[in-house]
């Protein structure tokens, strides 16, 4: 995967995991699903989901300018 797929990756995922996480989507779509016993447990996937995203970015915009830096 190249630095630029990979950077495309993590901020796409931040910003899905931030628009689940600040956001009451989830409890809105399982609500009207009728899946909403299943939300007591969605705070223990969305923020290890959100920062690791966010560490994926942080790691892609490193890889990318230690390139630019090298030449």
């Amino acid at each position: 995967m190249n630095d630029r797929t990979l950077l495309e990756a993590g901020i796409i995922g931040t910003i899905v995991a931030a628009i689940c996480c600040f956001t009451p989507v989830l409890v809105i779509v399982f609500g009207a699903l009728g899946l909403s016993a299943w939300l007591g447990w969605i705070d223990y996937l969305l923020l290890p989901a959100l920062g690791m995203f966010l560490a994926v970015t942080a790691w892609a915009l490193i890889r990318l300018y230690r390139r630019k830096a090298a030449g």
